[in-house]
């Protein structure tokens, strides 16, 4: 347990330190270095993926100083395990950009906003799960057959498996219920028609980010309050790794049909997580142990996927 005083630090200085760092990075992001829509190269994306993991490293190195190294590993494995949960919504925008056709110049856009709006949507998500856990303690019990179960349909799902948003109740009622353009207006969410505001095929593809997160965040909430309940290192690891998330986007984009293990490994992972918290109330396996165990699911099942690619399908003439 923390001391008291630290604990007061916590939930006062370092939360406002921290949301305003994030605000400026994000500031920088988009009215720096992203002022005008461009295509992001892969050069591009891979400097800010290094960019967003060796922050977040600083970070594991400040709460080693200032918490010790429990709360430190406690962030690390946190990180990890949503940064690596992050892939499969990579995958999912993949299928959503392509699926819109979506110009690659508005793609960081959308990202973007949609970015902002789930770290707002983590947070809300991480306080009430924090809140239920510590009011109820049998809840951890349901949030870890939530994991188990969350797994094993992600172990049987069909890889080849096609999204088709069309068929999403949220999108169809946002269709009915303002005017909805069929296509883009550069890289405008809103027009004015007729004196009338209208939302763009850009707005819907956000709509469709929003939540594309939102579904993803009832697993990966549950999986780090699996790790530690403490809000500030909940949130600040959801923080770098969603902030990191549209740098892996772009990084990954083209070369995510080379990962066909990669999902295996990731329900692998949640049923760990599941079955941590199902077991707690009996044994409580080491933050070490479950650092390892995570990183090395996620490595295997990373060597897999090049040692044994997809075979690809020859067409006879």
């Amino acid at each position: 347990m923390l001391p008291t005083m630290i604990l007061l630090l916590v939930q006062t200085e370092f939360w406002v330190y921290f949301v305003l760092f994030i605000a400026a990075m994000l500031a920088l992001d988009l009215g720096v270095f992203n002022r005008k829509d461009h295509v992001v190269t892969m050069r591009e994306s891979l400097i800010w993926v290094s960019v967003w993991v060796s922050l977040a490293l600083g970070f594991a190195w400040f709460t080693l100083k200032w918490f010790g190294k429990e709360i430190a590993l406690q962030f690390i494995t946190g990180y990890v395990i949503e940064l690596s949960l992050s892939v499969d919504n990579v995958f999912v925008f993949v299928l959503l950009f392509s699926f819109f056709n979506v110009p690659p110049q508005y793609q960081h856009r959308v990202l973007f906003w949609g970015i902002i709006g789930a770290l707002a949507m983590r947070a809300a998500f991480i306080f009430a799960g924090a809140a239920l856990l510590e009011s109820f303690h049998w809840m951890i019990y349901l949030f870890g057959g939530i994991l188990v179960l969350s797994g094993a349909k992600m172990l049987k799902q069909d890889e080849n498996k096609k999204i088709d948003p069309e068929k999403n109740i949220i999108i169809r009622f946002l269709r009915r219920t303002m005017p909805v353009s069929d296509k883009f207006h550069g890289n405008k969410f809103f027009i004015k028609e007729n004196g009338k505001n209208v939302a763009t095929l850009l707005f819907v593809v956000l709509v469709m980010v929003e939540i594309t997160d939102l579904i993803f965040a009832v697993d990966s909430v549950p999986a780090i309050l699996a790790i530690t309940t403490e809000e500030f290192i909940v949130f600040t690891s959801n923080a770098f790794a969603i902030l990191g998330l549209r740098s892996l986007y772009f990084a990954l984009a083209g070369v995510m049909n080379l990962f066909r293990f990669l999902h295996y490994g990731l329900s692998v992972i949640l049923i760990f997580i599941g079955m941590k918290m199902i077991v707690s109330g009996f044994y409580k396996i080491p933050i070490e142990l479950s650092l390892i165990i995570v990183v090395g699911v996620l490595v295997l099942s990373i060597v897999l996927s090049l040692a044994f690619p997809k075979k690809k399908i020859i067409s006879n003439p």
